[in-house]
């Protein structure tokens, strides 16, 4: 009898020791992901930045984007040319395109649109260090929408913290104004990239079954749905003449930049997608913002 009281607690002990080691294994690994997430994100803000009003800016934010996401699918298709080349080292999904799946990934690719166009606004108007205030209420939204798209009620203490958000917001373009350095554009194109940016956590929580859970392919539809909503736009917004007359357009420095940003489009594309899905839209957002207040802290 003792024996097996022994054996029992033994047992018990073992399985106890497996699940606190693939406790500690998630936590690493979602803890890896917001760490790559935080340096990407950061990374491509300058880069964006640098493109936006660098010493060779292009006022077409459109067309950087458009540029950004092309270059994305190109290296969709590069890593899935690697993955036929060393199939024991490297794996990556079919790209044959499938309208079906391309239709059903469309509202997520508007979202992502107007993501991104209203990030690189905001950039191309404000300072570094507001971008990331003009971009704090990405959270509050999220709650706000979770809300009146998913029907999930929040707590009063959520609700108290977005109103502590709220209140740094305001507090933040307060001093930009008394700076001087107030932009009412950009600031309002801060609003709606956090708008678009909450949009985007939920839509991609909601549009991941269509492609199997998929990061890659999901980032593969999303940016080539993406290139065919920005080619009218670049049109209706009239940049294709500010591409065509820009002085530094045959600049091997700009074409650089312009293709560092369009891989580091590219890995935010999947890291983004990877921490929603190892997380929450809630989660992400808060990353989000965690990541802005130490940006804000060191510009």
């Amino acid at each position: 009898s003792s024996d097996v009281c022994s054996s029992d607690l033994s047992a018990r002990l073992t399985v106890g020791r497996m699940a606190e080691k693939t406790l500690v294994q998630k936590y690493v690994n979602i803890g890896s992901v917001v760490a790559l997430y935080w340096f990407i994100s950061i990374t491509l803000v300058f880069v964006n930045k640098a493109l936006l009003s660098g010493s060779q800016k292009l006022e077409a934010p459109l067309f950087i984007t458009c540029y950004q996401c092309v270059v994305t699918v190109v290296a969709c298709y590069a890593i899935k040319w690697a993955a036929r080349q060393f199939p024991a080292h490297v794996s990556f999904p079919d790209l044959t395109v499938d309208p079906n799946i391309s239709k059903q990934v469309m509202p997520l690719s508007v979202v992502f649109v107007g993501m991104i166009t209203f990030n690189n606004l905001c950039l191309q108007n404000v300072d570094v260090s507001f971008y990331y205030i003009g971009r704090s209420l990405t959270t509050v939204f999220n709650v706000l929408l979770t809300f009146f798209i998913l029907g999930q009620k929040t707590s009063l203490a959520a609700i108290l913290c977005c109103g502590t958000i709220v209140a740094g917001f305001y507090l933040g373009v307060d001093q930009e104004d008394v700076a001087g350095s107030f932009s009412l554009s950009g600031t309002i194109y801060g609003i709606l990239a956090s708008l678009f940016v909450s949009l985007f956590s939920i839509y991609t929580k909601k549009v991941m079954p269509v492609v199997d859970g998929n990061i890659w392919l999901l980032t593969f539809y999303n940016n080539i749905n993406a290139v065919l909503l920005f080619l009218p736009l670049m049109v209706v917004f009239g940049e294709v003449p500010t591409v065509t007359g820009f002085q530094h357009i045959a600049s091997l420095h700009f074409w650089f930049l312009m293709t560092v940003g369009g891989v580091f489009g590219f890995a935010i594309g999947y890291v983004t997608g990877l921490q929603i899905k190892v997380t929450s839209p809630l989660t992400h957002n808060i990353s989000g913002t965690a990541k802005a207040a130490d940006r804000k802290s060191v510009v």
